[in-house]
């Protein structure tokens, strides 16, 4: 049987059957429950440890997590679990996470919830992680050291985090054991995992290929502070150029919402803040990405999709849509957006598809944005953000109630 590699616990390389004999051993203490006190603890004190100062200037996307990881927040999060009447919640069993590479702490949310909700977990870690996804793999192994001794055992008993080449044999086990996979990281990821088998009881949550876009009123853009509208460019840089705009949720258009003038002014100022903030942060782009954004920019160009384009150094590119209803979807580097005005959301309306996830928005009323939501009636779009939100992780993903999938219901009538 094939190996893997534990990088969480640390230890050496076992055969992923001796992993599983491992998960099914009752653990210290016995079996976790939905919020079990012993996971809570070990969060807690991984969290605090993503908090500390060092760490956050290293990686600000994992004082995110810290944030989201605390024990207030736990609380807040495990508390829509209760059940009452003849309903009671356990933990689903054995879950199987497979996260991208791209965006290299997304499999801590994934496990982090469903560890909360009292299950065994293996997360299969990409060799191809780096910087950060290391960065959090030390912060568990240490965080085992600061918890009570019961509760170090239990996690090490309960929980994995194993890296392993491509494997059948391994998947194919890994699959077969779960009672809930959950695949990240596309369409083709999820097409090359479901070919494993699931138990007949078993089942996948998914997480496809997905696309995000901004909207800007142009009213609440003039009607902004400048603080404010130096607070959106700020904003909209962490949701772009954080995981080099691949992350499902980080947009990939800009639509200005309001007058022809108006917007054109406002795109203009827009773009200018953007770069100092681009300045400020003393953004580098490798010369592969400056090469990749023209190549794509100019594909758009020859296949009729843009009427300009205009480069901002090679950090910056804006490609003006000749029609606002053809928004290309596809990744096309770190820093390239598509730009347009339309004079209503509603004219959004119809170009929205299943696939668009996210929309980061500003200068827009509450009202004016569930409007524009009921209007779509379900046909995309699963979360609408402030700039500077688009990355900050939820309990709710892609529609997706994730501690509720992570647990299930049993009904006790007397």
């Amino acid at each position: 049987m094939s190996a893997v590699e534990q990088r969480f616990p640390l230890g050496d390389p076992v055969s992923v059957d001796a992993v599983l004999d491992e998960l099914r051993e009752e653990p210290p203490g016995g079996r976790l429950t939905v919020g079990d006190p012993r996971v809570v603890e070990f969060v807690t004190k991984f969290a605090r440890k993503l908090l500390a100062p060092a760490l956050a200037r290293r990686f600000p996307e994992l004082a995110s997590l810290g944030f989201f990881l605390r024990k207030g927040e736990l609380a807040k999060s495990l508390s829509t679990l209760e059940t009452t009447g003849t309903s009671l919640r356990f933990p689903r069993g054995l879950v199987f996470h497979v996260p991208p590479a791209n965006v290299d702490t997304i499999f801590v949310y994934s496990w982090a919830l469903s560890a909360l909700a009292g299950n065994s977990n293996v997360v299969r870690v990409s060799s191809r992680s780096a910087g950060a996804a290391e960065a959090v793999l030390e912060a568990l192994n240490a965080a085992l050291e600061d918890v009570s001794p019961e509760t170090a055992a239990t996690i090490r008993a309960t929980q994995r985090m194993v890296t392993y080449d491509r494997s059948d044999e391994v998947s194919g086990a890994l699959s077969l054991a779960a009672d809930l996979r959950v695949i990240w990281g596309g369409d083709a990821s999820v097409a090359a995992l479901r070919k494993y088998p699931l138990a007949p009881h078993a089942r996948d949550l998914t997480f496809p290929d997905r696309s995000s876009f901004a909207i800007a009123s142009v009213r609440g853009w003039q009607e902004a502070a400048p603080e404010q509208r130096k607070a959106a460019a700020e904003g909209f840089y962490n949701d772009s150029y954080w995981f080099d705009q691949a992350a499902c949720s980080s947009p990939r258009a800009v639509f200005w919402v309001g007058d022809a003038t108006g917007a054109r002014a406002a795109g203009q100022e827009f773009r200018e803040l953007l770069a100092e903030v681009l300045t400020a942060k003393q953004h580098v782009t490798e010369p592969a990405m400056a090469v990749q954004k023209r190549v794509s920019a100019y594909g758009a160009a020859v296949d009729g999709l843009v009427s300009s384009i205009r480069f901002d150094g090679n950090a910056l590119a804006t490609l003006e849509l000749a029609d606002a209803t053809v928004m290309p979807r596809e990744w096309l580097g770190a820093g390239t957006f598509a730009n347009a005005s339309v004079a209503s959301l509603d004219e959004l309306v119809p170009i929205v598809r299943r696939k668009d996830q996210t929309v980061s928005q500003f200068g827009f009323t509450r009202e004016e944005l569930t409007g524009f939501v009921t209007a779509l009636a379900g046909r995309g779009v699963d979360r609408v953000v402030p700039f500077g939100s688009a990355l900050t992780f939820a309990g709710v993903w892609d529609g997706y109630d994730l501690l509720s999938e992570f647990s299930r219901l049993v009904t006790v009538e007397a």
